[in-house]
């Protein structure tokens, strides 16, 4: 693991129970980048964002964020491994009986010792770098969804991490919203120079702004390579996901036996 590697995940595996969702996976995410995770509904995308973080723990492997094995920190270690780490929901998840200025402030107020003068300062700078300073007295209820999502990345970037995780920042997005979110999320990684993970479905947008993409298939990763590299693959999976195609290596139709017999006409055509 090089100075310029944040995270390093190796020989990674993940099963509920018997099921496995990770078999093995392999991850170098440099510093100062934007990493795209792509696959199918159900690959493990999700679940890679919560090993990455502590919330559950792999069946074999490790995640090392910044030299640590996240999954050998006891509790207190893994709070404050925590701290350098920010998460944006899908759809925002802000607390929707605080107004913006609040949901920004919350974390500042839960994990520092800092005065309310500093903390709205604080607060505001954020809201600016976001474009939202003008509606700190708002609540969530009186938020466009584009609105919401960029309220939920200023309270992501409270603290200064290190690693932003996003899970489908652009799901639900207009296509002026979607534009914002993507370009917001370049363009804070590059002036604060940190890691940004972006667990996608929306390959154009994400292939705009990111520096390298990891699709995952069959809890294995099915393919890798910078965004050039992706567009011009001629590899079956990442070609059908990335032209949206509908039949490929992910099939239009579910395994199923012959239609004839799920007919009851196998005379009738025999």
């Amino acid at each position: 693991m090089t100075p310029e590697t944040l995270i390093e995940v190796k020989d990674l595996n993940f099963s509920y129970d018997t099921r496995a969702i990770l078999k093995g996976i392999h991850m170098t995410m440099p510093r100062g980048k934007v990493i795209a995770i792509m696959g199918g509904s159900g690959s493990g995308k999700t679940t890679l964002l919560r090993l990455i973080s502590g919330a559950i723990q792999p069946t074999s492997g490790y995640v090392k964020f910044a030299g640590q094995i996240v999954h050998e920190l006891d509790r207190d270690a893994l709070f404050k491994l925590r701290r350098k780490m920010g998460m944006l929901f899908q759809f925002g998840a802000l607390f929707t009986d605080l107004s913006v200025f609040d949901n920004v402030a919350f974390q500042i107020r839960e994990h520092t010792n800092l005065p309310e003068s500093m903390i709205r300062d604080l607060v505001l700078m954020k809201l600016h770098a976001v474009g939202l300073r003008g509606a700190h007295h708002l609540m969530p209820a009186e938020l466009s969804g584009g609105m919401a999502r960029r309220v939920a990345l200023a309270r992501s970037i409270a603290l200064d991490p290190t690693l932003i995780m996003y899970d489908e920042p652009f799901t639900g997005l207009d296509p002026i919203s979607l534009s914002v979110i993507g370009n917001l999320i370049r363009r804070l990684t590059d002036a604060l120079g940190m890691t940004s993970i972006v667990v996608t479905h929306d390959v154009q947008e994400s292939l705009k702004i990111v520096d390298y993409v990891y699709f995952i298939a069959d809890g294995v990763i099915a393919a890798q390579g910078t965004p050039s590299e992706v567009r011009d693959s001629v590899a079956p999976f990442v070609h059908q996901f990335v032209h949206g195609e509908e039949d490929g290596p992910v099939p239009f139709h579910y395994p199923a036996q012959a239609y004839q017999k799920d007919l009851n006409l196998e005379d009738t055509f025999a």
